[in-house]
């Protein structure tokens, strides 16, 4: 069983950058693909960006595209967001996930493993 633990999350202001970590324990990270998504005060989790199991392939929201960048390091276990350019929309708790199926399959399943959170906040 993959376990998640998200860090990085804090309060920066409008227009600065932040950079998310998720740590996966178990033997079969290399296995599953990873991704974030979020969730806004009062809005429906929305999906962020993730990555495939290979790292070879990478997708993101249109929100995303252009500011943020998933990367995943199998040494570490590790995926990371990196979000730049951040805008008070970006204000959400970020939950890192992960599953076996490949990204592009993931609107048609309940997704395996997801960590508990990390809140980001960004002020004007």
């Amino acid at each position: 069983q993959v376990q998640l633990v998200e860090s990085g999350g804090g309060l920066v202001q409008a227009g600065d950058s932040l950079r998310l970590s998720c740590e996966a324990s178990g033997h079969i990270f290399n296995d599953y693909a990873m991704g974030w998504f979020r969730q806004a005060p009062g809005k429906e989790r929305e999906f962020v960006a993730a990555i495939s199991s290979s790292g070879g392939d990478t997708y993101y929201a249109d929100s995303a595209q252009g500011r943020f960048s998933i990367s995943r390091d199998s040494a570490k276990n590790t995926v990371s967001l990196q979000m730049n350019s951040l805008n008070i929309d970006d204000t959400a708790v970020y939950y890192c996930v992960a599953d076996p199926y490949r990204p592009d399959a993931w609107k048609y399943r309940t997704l395996e493993v997801w960590g508990q959170g990390t809140q980001v906040i960004v002020s004007l």
